[in-house]
């Protein structure tokens, strides 16, 4: 058996080497390192997969979460509300512009924002919120933008980790996620479903004036060459990454019905194990179905009931099993992010969370003797 990754990045790169390899050469031989022509290419086709008018490229996603909120014009203590269960990226950047961050609670369910609390949380200086396509899919975003049309609220959807997610509404339409709110953020961090191989993100929109005002200020607010009409930032996605991103994107619905495969693979594994919650879909299905495209995996976690988390991380890592806790602190609790507004009861889901979860590993390339050896230990361990 081969080993087993948390990422498998270099058995993802042995099947798309070649066009790797020649598109990176190329450009070095063009020398169109920023901004060039392989950029805006990449730009069009991801455009044309998300079926969105805008894809504004930039050089990472916690920058495409900030210029997003720079685009939409958030003044200093505006409250922007957000989960409490994700990476700190989406908290700092509001942080990071002054505003005024309010988290709240998550679903035990799907781990994605809890609409109840967000309802609950909406003040007059309420001005966005960011849903957090935790995990691989889409928070309830028919909702979410329900309520930002009754309170004259903004919506940035942090998509990082859910890019080729389909989101389905109540009457049957399909869209992808981050192409919802009046932005969308995404990484194209190595590891994401859609990765470079470097730091890379974009943000996403239908608006043509926000996409306007959000292509001056990745580029230091200048839309002429020392004109520089608007507050921007140095934040350009480089040819290289670019490149590798254009090789991938063909790929990326193929990828992610991979990491789904998988998922029903180590769903069939626990399905009858009481001390294991497997994760659901937003669409109520039993497990995963066979025409899954709301769920794209980026992590596969569990919750443990009963489970000593800490001693089965030690024995997965003892038999070369790696695993992650994704996330082992709530923001509220994070000492950057501390605010005496903040009720302990009011984030229940999230304080139990951090406690019970487990991330498996989870990519492309794995296998079936690989999936059989991770989910035979940790039964293994569980029944001991």
């Amino acid at each position: 058996m081969k080993k087993i990754q948390m990422v498998d990045l270099k058995g993802q790169y042995g099947n798309i080497k070649d066009i790797v390899n020649s598109s990176i050469q190329e450009v070095i031989e063009n020398t169109a390192f920023i901004n060039g022509p392989k950029v805006h290419e990449f730009q069009k086709n991801l455009e044309s997969y998300l079926e969105v008018k805008h894809v504004i490229p930039c050089a990472n996603g916690t920058d495409a979460l900030q210029i997003a909120m720079m685009g939409l014009g958030l003044k200093p203590g505006d409250e922007v509300i957000t989960a409490d269960f994700t990476f700190a990226a989406t908290v700092e950047v509001i942080a990071l512009l002054q505003l005024t961050p309010v988290l709240v609670d998550v679903n035990e369910d799907d781990f994605n924002i809890n609409i109840n609390a967000i309802k609950k949380a909406i003040t007059p200086k309420t001005k966005a919120i960011v849903p957090v396509h935790l995990f691989g899919q889409c928070a309830n975003m028919e909702e979410i933008m329900k309520l930002a049309k009754a309170h004259d609220l903004f919506v940035i959807e942090d998509n990082a980790q859910a890019i080729g997610a389909n989101y389905t509404y109540s009457n049957g339409t399909k869209v992808k996620a981050g192409t919802i709110g009046n932005v969308g953020a995404t990484s194209f961090f190595p590891s994401k479903n859609l990765g470079c191989y470097g730091d890379g993100g974009a943000i996403f929109t239908n608006d043509d004036n926000l996409a306007h005002t959000i292509r001056g200020i990745v580029n230091h607010g200048m839309y002429e060459r020392y004109h520089h009409d608007v507050v921007g930032v140095n934040s350009r996605l480089d040819s290289i990454q670019a490149v590798v991103l254009d090789a991938k994107l063909p790929l990326l619905d193929t990828y992610n019905k991979a990491r789904q495969i998988a998922a029903r693979k180590y769903n069939l594994a626990f399905k009858d194990l009481e001390s294991i919650t497997i994760p659901k879909t937003v669409n109520g299905c039993d497990g995963i179905c066979d025409t899954c495209d709301c769920h794209v995996f980026h992590q596969y976690t569990l919750r443990l009931n009963g489970v000593n988390r800490d001693a089965l991380v030690k024995y997965l890592n003892d038999k070369g099993i790696p695993c992650g806790v994704y996330y082992p602190i709530p923001l509220h609790k994070q000492k950057a992010y501390l605010d005496k507004r903040y009720n302990e009861s009011d984030f229940e889901v999230t304080n139990q969370l951090v406690k019970d979860v487990i991330s498996l590993p989870m990519h492309t390339e794995l296998d079936d003797q690989q999936i059989e050896f991770i989910t035979s230990t940790i039964i293994k361990f569980i029944n001991e």
